[in-house]
Formats: C-alpha cells, sequence, structure tokens
C-alpha cells in the first residue's frame, strides 16, 4: 500500500524557523503515532518537506568543533550563522541554490529501518541526477552522494543527516543545485579534509531550475517509499 505524504515547499527561510517549525511537526507525528495504534495506517500526517535557506552552518550532535575553521567574527563578514543540532552526521553548510529536504515520516509504517530509509534518500537523488546525465553513487563507510567514488576526484554532491524518534524522521538531505560553494571552503564537510564538494550547476556548467529538481526528487522518493 503507498502512503501519502504531503509535498510542502517552505521556500527561502530562516534554518532556525524552519528547525522549530520542524520540531513541531516531528512531535507532533509521535503524539499522532502514540493515539492511533488501532486506527487505519493512512489516517496518520506525513510530510516531505524542501526548503533553501540563507547562509548557515550546522554541526550534528556528534560532530567536531574543530571542523569548523573560521571564527564568529569572519561569520558574521561572511553573513553566515552557526547551529549545533539533534541530527546525525558532521558538520555541512546549507545556503541558497541548495535543495534542503526534511521528510517527516513514521518509518514502521513504511516498514522501513533507519539505514533503508536514508537508502531510499540517496537512490531519489542519484535517479534525480541520472535525469541530468550525472553518474552518482554512494561511498562505503559514508552517507550521501558522491562522484567520481574511487577517482582522483572523489566530491560530494549532496549530504545526508537525519534524526530518528520512536521510528519518526527529522532533518534529512542537502542537494547542491546552483549552490556557491566557497561557503565549503570555511569548513572540513561533514569532516572530511581529503574530499572535494560539488553542485549540479558546477557539473553541468549552467544555472539549473530548482523548483523542477525540488519536484524530481519528491517523485522519486514517493515512487519507491
Amino acid at each position: 500500500m503507498k502512503h501519502e505524504i504531503k509535498y510542502i515547499d517552505w521556500g527561502l527561510i530562516d534554518y532556525k524557523e524552519a528547525w522549530e517549525k520542524q520540531k513541531l511537526l516531528f512531535e507532533e507525528l509521535i503524539e499522532q503515532k502514540s493515539h492511533t495504534e488501532n486506527t487505519p495506517k493512512e489516517v496518520v500526517n506525513q510530510w516531505f518537506i524542501v526548503c533553501e535557506h540563507p547562509h548557515v552552518y550546522t554541526l550534528g550532535k556528534n560532530g567536531q568543533t574543530n571542523n569548523m575553521l573560521i571564527n564568529e567574527d569572519f561569520m558574521q563578514k561572511i553573513n553566515a550563522t552557526y547551529y549545533h543540532i539533534d541530527r546525525g552526521g558532521d558538520i555541512t553548510y546549507h545556503g541558497p541554490g541548495q535543495v534542503v529536504g526534511y521528510p517527516i515520516l513514521d518509518l514502521e509504517r513504511h516498514n522501513l529501518s533507519l539505514k533503508e530509509y536514508v537508502h531510499l534518500l540517496e537512490e531519489a537523488i542519484i535517479n534525480t541526477l541520472s535525469d541530468y546525465q550525472i553518474v552518482a553513487t554512494r561511498m562505503q563507510g559514508a552517507t550521501g552522494v558522491w562522484l567520481d567514488v574511487g577517482g582522483k576526484n572523489s566530491r560530494k554532491i549532496c549530504a545526508i543527516g537525519v534524526r530518528a524518534s520512536r521510528y519518526v524522521t527529522m532533518h534529512g538531505f542537502a542537494l547542491n543545485v546552483n549552490t556557491d560553494l566557497s561557503y565549503f571552503s570555511h569548513i572540513n564537510p561533514c569532516g572530511f579534509t581529503d574530499k572535494g564538494v560539488t553542485s549540479l550547476s558546477k557539473e553541468l556548467q549552467k544555472n539549473i531550475e530548482i523548483e523542477v529538481v525540488k519536484q524530481k526528487i519528491y517523485s522519486y522518493f514517493q515512487e519507491k517509499i
């Protein structure tokens, strides 16, 4: 049985505002789940949220602070903010031109483990990139989506970091589409010091219609879940 997952686009939204809105939906779904054990599965609301953020760095709960390479004064100069948050993974950057996705789902209703869920997110991104003739894959021992794995120029195009409680998810993925990649030079992205980052626009040498990318990711994800 397919489960309806509502698509929501928050547009360009401050990271803290999005985080608060996410937490409300996350807690709502956990609460709903605790009161619907004997009701049909399809009554539970689930969301596939996409957005973009102003320049911001986020560090996962077990991330290393020394992977942030700049101080607060420099951050102000580049109009960036910083948050230590409750997802997995290390440090990453979000900014305009990047598709950030926050699926808020009950994995039990889809018979998925957390590992399988992350695999589905990666698969949706890989399929989306394939539509642009970009061959992307996973990298062993690392989450996210990469190009030229095993080659001399391994580079990350999509970061993934999720949180789950009672099999309900929040946080998600960040795909570089028309992203200003210079902001990644101020961190060790996801803790890596020997890997590069890239974007759709860098690989194709042109700007990409971001709204089309958002819809593609959602369609591929909904198709598989």
